[in-house]
């Protein structure tokens, strides 16, 4: 198993205040078959100084200085840079993982089928920014093309990608994608395998930039649903995604799989699709709350 080579990649912001704690987390795991690439997305603070340090003594860690492109575009820059390697870890720059990570990752991924596309994800637990404990992720997750189509439930700094899953998404890099992470979760949902781990294998550091729902209280939640999809051109970022991804994948899914993507696919909306996916006989999302507020949305047509 030790054969298997795992890049671990990193885009950089202005990541100062928290990246020596991650760099010194990655450097402790107890896999050590690992190569760490960074590419730093045109920081304005001392980010790649803190970074070529730390080269001096790991070798195992390359730095890709770019333009400003975002973190979204930045990610998908070093999958195109990173042609060799088994298995592709996202990684933040402020969170920190636990020693055994890529150790469970790599026994995980080896059991599937190479020739598909592949993800493990597994949970976390969510910290402050001085990283005091504050609650444990939810361990339950659902996980299915169908929900792929509405949210990424594998976080990305959770995640890793197989060789197969890397290539087709350098094949195929949307022009619309609203997170790299949920891109990399609907190909492997269409047309692979997707493996979850329950234990808590990352320290995830919330703090004022932290732009997912997941550990939020119910009030924060409310909240930051409001800001993303009523006062934000959030859901129509999620329709171009949708249809960027039936442009590239949609005949390589199943013939279920193609039946739902098409419900969501129209440019101009259409009232009988939007009853079919209002009555959809299956569930998309877990909470039932969520499922209902889901289902508003179909119906009135904003997604």
């Amino acid at each position: 198993m030790e054969n298997k080579k795992v890049a671990i990649i990193m885009s950089t912001y202005n990541g100062e205040k928290y990246l020596k704690e991650q760099l010194d987390s990655l450097l402790n795991q107890t896999y050590k078959n690992v190569d760490i690439y960074i590419r730093d997305d045109e920081s304005k603070d001392s980010t790649v100084k803190i970074i070529e340090d730390y080269m001096k003594s790991a070798s195992n860690i390359k730095l890709i200085k770019g333009k400003n492109l975002g973190f979204v575009r930045s990610f998908f820059e070093l999958l195109k840079e990173v042609e060799e390697a088994d298995y592709y870890a996202y990684c933040d720059q402020d969170d920190i993982w636990i020693e055994d990570k890529i150790q469970r990752v790599v026994e995980h991924l080896s059991k599937l089928d190479e020739n598909k596309p592949n993800l493990y994800f597994s949970n976390s637990d969510y910290y402050d920014g001085d990283m005091n404990f504050v609650a444990h992720g939810d361990s339950k997750k659902v996980y299915n093309f169908r929900n792929s189509l509405v949210e990424c439930v594998s976080q990305g700094m959770t995640m890793c990608i197989n060789k197969k899953a890397r290539d087709l998404i350098v094949e195929n890099i949307p022009q619309n994608c609203v997170f790299h992470d949920w891109w990399s979760y609907m190909i492997c949902a269409g047309m692979g395998n997707i493996v979850y781990d329950e234990k808590a294998l990352v320290k995830y550091r919330r703090h004022t930039r932290s732009v997912t729902s997941e550990g939020k209280s119910f009030i924060e939640l409310q909240r930051w649903r409001i800001k993303k999809f009523l006062k934000s051109d959030n859901l129509k970022k999620i329709k171009e995604q949708l249809i960027e991804y039936e442009k590239y994948f949609g005949k390589n899914l199943k013939e279920e799989d193609k039946k739902v993507l098409n419900l969501f696919t129209d440019e101009k909306y259409s009232f009988s699709k939007a009853m079919k996916k209002t009555f959809y006989p299956k569930r998309f999302r877990k909470k039932i709350v969520d499922e209902i507020l889901l289902r508003i949305l179909f119906l009135v047509g904003k997604l």
